[in-house]
């Protein structure tokens, strides 16, 4: 499974992405979120990318209507990976064009990413 929720607790879902991340587990992590926000309401989400291999290629990853939907249901998002993702994962998360804190940080950065997030 590319992706995995590996932990929820209070307003913090912590999420696990491996491999190549197929569109269709986006949608589904996206509804698992929803979920998530329906309960606890304003969320924060720490992802870590490992063994990330990037995006499925020729799908149509244009579809911002979770981000429009939800984006004031988020109140942040850390994402932990191999530095060579930082700009294309910063990039897929829309963060200069979206009102949700998003930062990247590296697998050494974990306890700082923990300490933001928090």
């Amino acid at each position: 499974m590319p992706y995995e929720v590996i932990s929820s607790s209070g307003n913090l879902i912590c999420v696990r992405i491996t491999g190549e991340l197929k569109k269709t587990e986006l949608d589904r992590m996206q509804a698992v979120a929803a979920e998530f926000m329906k309960r606890e309401g304003k969320i924060r989400m720490l992802v870590f990318l490992q063994n990330f291999l990037g995006w499925e290629k020729g799908t149509d990853w244009e579809d911002t209507s979770f981000q429009s939907k939800h984006d004031h249901d988020i109140e942040k998002i850390a994402i932990v990976g191999d530095e060579k993702w930082r700009h294309l994962a910063l990039a897929f998360t829309g963060k200069p064009f979206r009102p949700v804190n998003t930062e990247y940080f590296t697998p050494s950065q974990l306890e700082q990413a923990h300490a933001w997030v928090a």
